[in-house]
């Protein structure tokens, strides 16, 4: 039998079960993790996946084997491990979870002490090493299951991001947990808040009968926007399996692009902490901005993805950050990325401005209208990209490798990069107030794409 191990990624492990990942990789998945990180107690969470009860099975034997006592949060969300290490100052924490991948997936997400993130250049790809050889030193001692119910104290930390539920207006919202795991929470949230919540696919159900969730794919969203409009909500919301990332939707049913949700949360965390930075990804970047200066603050850019947004947000202390793909990440949370967070805050917006969902917005897309990510498979992503770039370089303009390539012309921009997780190249392009300019370009790109491709 092979000990080649394939189901590490840039920044977690994630595979088929099993011919990907199964108990024995869990198991010594879990003695690599206590050989590289040497910690004393580590947080385990796990989702509803059918899978996810035998890896965490075997994944805390291989922890508990190398001595290290476990703290076990139960079927909970990627965020509630996120809180255990840097709220209980833990010496780590995994998460067995595969958020939107297909049903017969599943995987691991880790972080260190207080939270830190960890990808293949901080340690992840050492702990695949470890796990390889399968060659672990001896402890003297066996650790401990230990069972931790923190739903309490996270509850309150959730809702110490709005300045009080009694100045949130009775909104009725629509939430679709898609069968994952925020429904529970949900529950707990909701004794705290004057909404009227109407939930659908609210279950956790790890065969996932109404299919993964995913919103982010277009598919994914008729039954959130149907619902909205049949109980006429204010709004609506949707997660993924893990509920790290959520997605918002106005009264109208309208999905909204996340890029625009930065921009609302950047400058809700500004008000509330003037002169601060936030972090944004260099796909789309003009709204932003924009917003970020319009209330005092600084906006900095770093790749995306969310272990060099956690690490920038560190580097600079910033008190948000945020992706377009719906990862939002707060300072007081780890410097890590919640799902419940942004949708409190969003409500708080609303109450506060006195406005709709789409009258945030609508503003914000007139001034920026963008393509949406456009994903296309190519050969020789690097080579597609410097074509690109080549064929602009009779004209003027300005130039960002912070991710990919930037290019900025004078009413419109666009950022092409490669997926750090996928064999897809991802283009992405907006316009100053000019739908029509940013079709042509969109359009204009995707042909030079196919062409060089």
């Amino acid at each position: 039998m092979s000990n080649k191990i394939t189901c590490f990624k840039a920044y977690d492990a994630r595979g088929k079960v099993p011919t990907e990942l199964n108990e024995d990789i869990a198991y010594r998945i879990g003695r690599a993790y206590a050989e590289f990180l040497k910690p004393q107690q580590v947080a385990v969470g796990r989702d509803v996946r059918l899978s996810s009860e035998s890896l965490f099975s075997a994944l805390t034997s291989g922890l508990m084997d190398s001595g290290v006592n476990v703290l076990d949060l139960g079927i909970c969300g990627t965020e509630q491990v996120y809180f255990a290490a840097f709220n209980q100052s833990l010496d780590g924490g995994i998460m067995i979870t595969a958020s939107h991948n297909p049903v017969d997936y599943n995987g691991l997400k880790f972080v260190r002490e207080n939270s830190k993130p960890m990808s293949g250049d901080t340690g992840l790809e050492k702990i695949r090493e470890l796990a390889e050889n399968n060659d672990f030193s001896e402890s003297d001692k066996k650790g401990e299951m230990i069972q931790m119910d923190l739903s309490e104290s996270y509850i309150q930390h959730l809702l110490s991001y709005v300045k009080s539920p009694s100045t949130l207006k009775p909104f009725k919202v629509v939430a679709n947990s898609g069968n994952g795991v925020a429904g529970p929470v949900l529950d707990l949230l909701e004794k705290h808040l004057p909404f009227d919540i109407i939930k659908i696919q609210h279950e956790p159900d790890g065969n996932f009968p109404n299919g993964i969730p995913n919103p982010l794919l277009p598919e994914g969203r008729g039954v959130t926007t149907d619902a909205i409009k049949q109980y006429k909500a204010d709004f609506g919301i949707a997660w993924d399996g893990d509920f790290d990332r959520c997605f918002l939707f106005d009264e109208n049913g309208r999905f909204i692009e996340g890029y625009y949700i930065v921009g609302l949360l950047g400058s809700q965390m500004l008000q509330q902490h003037p002169g601060e930075k936030i972090i944004h990804d260099p796909r789309l970047i003009w709204n932003t901005q924009e917003m970020a200066q319009s209330n005092g603050g600084t906006a900095i850019q770093s790749k995306a993805g969310h272990a060099f947004i956690k690490e920038k947000m560190r580097e600079v202390n910033a008190i948000y950050g945020g992706e377009m793909s719906a990862h939002h990440f707060f300072r007081d949370f780890g410097y890590c990325d919640s799902g419940m967070i942004p949708w409190l805050l969003i409500a708080e917006i609303m109450s506060e401005q006195n406005k709709t969902m789409a009258q945030l917005v609508d503003e914000r897309i007139d001034a920026y209208p963008v393509s949406g990510e456009i994903n296309m498979t190519v050969g020789d992503s690097q080579k597609v990209i410097d074509s690109v770039k080549a064929h602009f370089d009779d004209q003027d303009y300005e130039f960002d490798s912070t991710d990919g390539i930037g290019l900025t012309f004078d009413n419109w921009r666009f950022n092409i990069r490669s997926s750090n997780t996928e064999p897809l190249l991802r283009l992405n392009v907006e316009s100053r107030n000019n739908v029509r300019l940013m079709e042509e370009k969109r359009d204009m790109l995707i042909n030079l794409i196919k062409q060089f491709s």
